[in-house]
């Protein structure tokens, strides 16, 4: 269930007054709006606010000619029907947020000198929420309050709104009752609602995509271009109070409810993945599916690998790589690794699992080959170009062609990829990305790999994809990378080690692996 749209058509009947039914008894948004009015020119007058917190308040009423019109504090109007977007039920209004506001402002700058770990409470950006306006309390900042502390307007109180002004515009947190005290920083904007209109309902209103529209309209396309005065100026509808009260109520139950599919979404999304590890990991130790004596073993398959890649180098059409390493049995029964110096390396201590008869440990350089990919500058960059694919370019473990880059620049035979070769993540700022990996799917044209990406290619590609993906070649990865540089080397990648089956029992595998991911992948789309 896509729970995001889901909230987004609650939210859309909520502000078009079709969540909950009206009632006549109600009193009209335009009393009000007016009570509202009122009371912040009496607060004026009482110096409880300064007249520039009004000066910017409007009036959005109806003229005798139906169309919808806007009064400024000057005295000046203007009409706004292009800009109201639907009608609304009887008793409703329209009104800029500003108007209902004691105040809007920003937080605190040039704190951070003032960090401490047992200070006031200073919240942030990543304390404010994306689909509700809880705050999130598990990344806390704290200051010592500097003398020249701005005092009460950036210091948080019971019913305060937040909202994010940087970065992501319209991140939300309520200020619940009886909170500690509390600063906000300058990524963070404070709206503190007239008591009259401190019902949850302009919160909620607030998370719409009619609201989160205008967000976006006034930033044109500029990033941290969002300011106090375009929170002032959100157009929103305004019910009733009581309606506002009753939709707030209803919106309320449907979050918690919404909420818990995503709970329980996300605790199922998990075990489908650690499903998926687990067949994966059942198939790199021969346990997926029943071994067949009669097979070949993979010790006759490696011999006729080795004996075909010797042919090949002999004829002129394959160079002997300086660097590789190969596993084998010796008269111990133990395996191990001989370097191209000819140096010996025990891997009793590096193979976890006990084989099946019939497969045998090998590495990557033993049954296949790889490269690393095309460096280029920003100004080979050319719509024309050869295609380069990327890490973004593997989605889901599939190849995805949005988002490619076309480089014109001189590219080595080596580096164009084929159908059916792996290409590979080696080097990303996120761990979790470097060693992803994807088959290459027939592309029409030629296509190149961009420097932090690696190809490997094998006639047994089907089975070795899915060795890359398993738990077993990531613990390979994790125990030889040792450097700062999230990176997986040409070098890691060729002495990898592989746990090979025979040739027939891969193609079983393989066909094995197809079937349940397929039923995985279905249930996963159901809860999507």
């Amino acid at each position: 269930m896509d729970t995001k749209a889901l909230r987004q058509k609650v939210l859309d009947l909520a502000i078009r007054g079709k969540l909950v039914p009206q009632d006549t008894n109600d009193e009209p948004a335009s009393v009000l709006l007016e009570r509202i009015r009122q009371q912040k020119q009496q607060m004026v007058k009482e110096g409880k606010l300064k007249a520039k917190d009004i000066k910017n308040d409007t009036i959005i009423f109806v003229g005798e000619d139906n169309l919808h019109y806007e009064k400024f504090s000057d005295g000046s109007v203007k009409c706004i029907e292009d800009e109201v977007p639907f009608g609304l039920p009887d008793g409703w209004a329209w009104s800029k947020i500003g108007p209902l506001c004691e105040y809007i402002t920003s937080g605190s700058r040039g704190w951070a000198q003032y960090y401490s770990e047992t200070g006031i409470l200073f919240l942030r950006m990543g304390n404010l929420s994306r689909d509700s306006f809880d705050l999130r309390l598990d990344n806390l900042q704290r200051v010592n309050l500097p003398d020249n502390a701005e005092g009460t307007r950036t210091r948080v109180a019971e019913n305060d709104l937040l909202f994010s002004i940087t970065a992501e515009i319209g991140m939300l947190g309520l200020i619940p009752a009886n909170f500690e005290e509390a600063y906000i920083n300058q990524h963070v904007g404070l709206i503190r609602f007239l008591k009259d209109a401190q019902t949850k309902f302009f919160p909620y209103i607030l998370m719409s995509e009619f609201c989160r529209d205008q967000y976006y309209t006034v930033q044109c396309g500029m990033k941290n271009s969002f300011r106090l005065d375009n929170i002032q100026n959100i157009l929103a509808p305004v019910p009733p109070l009581g309606e506002q009260i009753r939709i707030a109520e209803k919106l309320s139950n449907i979050w918690t409810h919404i909420q818990q599919i995503d709970i329980e979404s996300e605790a199922a999304s998990d075990i489908i993945s650690k499903a998926k590890s687990k067949i994966l990991d059942l198939a790199i130790r021969g346990q997926l599916v029943p071994q067949d004596p009669d097979d070949e073993p993979a010790s006759v398959l490696l011999e006729r690998i080795r004996a075909e890649k010797e042919e090949l180098i002999k004829q002129g059409k394959l160079k002997r790589d300086k660097k590789e390493s190969v596993i084998f049995r010796g008269e111990d029964n133990s395996y191990y690794e001989k370097m191209a110096d000819g140096k010996l390396h025990c891997l009793d201590d590096q193979l976890p699992f006990e084989l099946p008869d019939g497969w045998e440990w090998c590495n990557l350089s033993m049954i296949g080959t790889t490269n690393i990919g095309l460096t280029y500058r920003p100004t080979d960059i050319e719509p024309g170009g050869i295609m380069v694919l990327r890490s973004c370019n593997i989605v889901n473990d599939q190849v995805d062609l949005s988002g490619l880059v076309r480089v014109k620049t001189t590219v080595r035979e080596n580096q164009f990829a084929q159908k059916n070769d792996i290409l590979i993540c080696a080097r990303n700022g996120s761990r979790s990305l470097v060693g992803k990996c994807a088959l290459i799917p027939d592309l029409r044209e030629p296509a190149s790999f961009g420097a932090f990406m690696a190809i490997y290619r094998t006639e047994y590609f089907e089975f070795i994809v899915h060795y890359l993906r398993s738990s077993f070649f990531r613990s390979v990865f994790d125990d030889s990378n040792s450097t700062a540089i999230n990176q997986l080397t040409q070098d890691m990648l060729k002495r990898a080690i592989v746990p090979l089956p025979p040739l027939s029992e891969q193609r079983r595998i393989v066909e094995a692996i197809g079937a349940m991911l397929f039923e995985l992948n279905q249930i996963e789309k159901s809860l999507s």
